[in-house]
């Protein structure tokens, strides 16, 4: 080659991915160095089942609506949104709040799950997204300072609230899961897409989130969380009324309910029990729709009532009103820090301890 010709540029060994495509589980395959067999190919297809076990369902699909939302936000501006540039995420988030059209601006903690969407499809490409580069952390800070506000918690179901709901309820299939739902829900201070996810044994069904075990003093759960397996113990109440194992075990009873997804679908005459399993939107509306018929916050109108609920309203419920030693109340709920807890506490330490006095006033 003479002096005057020039090398072709090398190819990368690992060219950036496209703009679109973030690593799948159908991007596992058998590298091309390697020999293909049989006994390979069953490894990529179970290296791929655990690729998709890697984050929670609801995780992903938020992550890839964030991607969405600032790939065609950069489209829009006619940039570029790879390779990951702090300047050019900076200047998006200072946009999501304070946007320049007329869509609602974001809240602080949106735009931080934004930033961690962000950085987790950033790192599926290949990339590292720096989020305490000064571009970004700087922005971020300056949002919070001017738009933070106090978290918005809604409002916890207590038992006095969770006695009037389940008299609303008929007796009747339907009513039956639905009350055995609330019950099991608030008594174990369960997430709902924990208590759709259950299934009547272990391994009854690929989408397991877990399952449950019925013995005399009362019922143990078995549930892969956020941040693994744990046990929720959920004892028998004082009355069959009130008891949420009893109420799981009529639900099991009638409906016939002996494998596969505890909570289902039942049939549009209310006769029987399907073989789909619900969504956890059902926990959602039901706790709404139960907190109107029992007239809670009745001096409220319509619409703020309903948006005071959630189905978190069951978990905050059993952090808030059980009067026993916050341990046992995390250990219930699952989390790491007992700081965590108290945040679910609505009201129960509220002047409990009454420094006023304490200090001589």
């Amino acid at each position: 080659m003479s002096k005057n010709q020039q090398k072709p540029p090398s190819k990368p060994a690992n060219p950036p991915l496209s703009n679109e495509d973030a690593v799948s589980p159908e991007g596992i395959t058998v590298p091309d160095h390697v020999a293909g067999s049989g006994s390979l190919d069953r490894l990529v297809d179970t290296a791929r089942d655990y690729a998709r076990q890697a984050t929670a369902e609801n995780t992903n699909k938020a992550y890839a609506k964030d991607w969405a939302h600032f790939t065609s936000w950069c489209r829009r501006r006619g940039a570029e949104p790879l390779p990951p540039s702090p300047d050019l995420i900076g200047l998006y988030i200072a946009n999501c709040a304070a946007p320049d059209t007329k869509v609602p601006a974001l809240s602080v903690s949106t735009i931080e799950r934004r930033l961690s969407g962000l950085a987790w499809q950033y790192q599926q490409r290949g990339f590292v997204l720096d989020r305490k580069n000064r571009h970004i952390a700087t922005v971020l800070a300056g949002i919070k300072r001017k738009h933070a506000r106090p978290p918005v918690q809604k409002e916890a179901v207590l038992a006095e609230d969770i006695r009037a709901m389940i008299a609303t309820l008929h007796f009747d299939l339907r009513g039956l899961r639905d009350r055995a739902i609330l019950l099991i829900g608030y008594a174990g201070g369960l997430r709902r897409s924990e208590i759709v996810s259950l299934d009547h044994s272990r391994d009854d069904t690929p989408d397991s989130g877990g399952w449950i075990e019925i013995e005399d003093e009362g019922a143990i759960l078995f549930l892969r969380g956020k941040t693994g397996w744990r046990e929720v113990e959920i004892g028998r109440g004082s009355s069959e009324q009130t008891c949420p194992v009893h109420a799981l075990e009529q639900w099991l009873h009638f409906a016939k309910i002996d494998f596969g997804p505890l909570f289902r679908r039942t049939s549009r005459d209310n006769t029987h029990a399907l073989n789909t399993r619900l969504s956890d939107k059902h926990v959602a509306r039901l706790i709404k729709r139960t907190v109107l018929d029992a007239g809670l916050r009745s001096e409220l109108p319509e619409a703020e009532r309903v948006g005071l609920f959630s189905g978190h309203s069951l978990r905050a419920g059993l952090a808030s009103g059980a009067q026993v030693d916050e341990r046992y109340v995390q250990k219930q709920l699952g989390h790491a820090s007992i700081e965590m807890t108290r945040r679910y506490q609505r009201r129960r330490d509220r002047f409990r301890v009454n420094l006023t006095k304490a200090g001589g006033l």
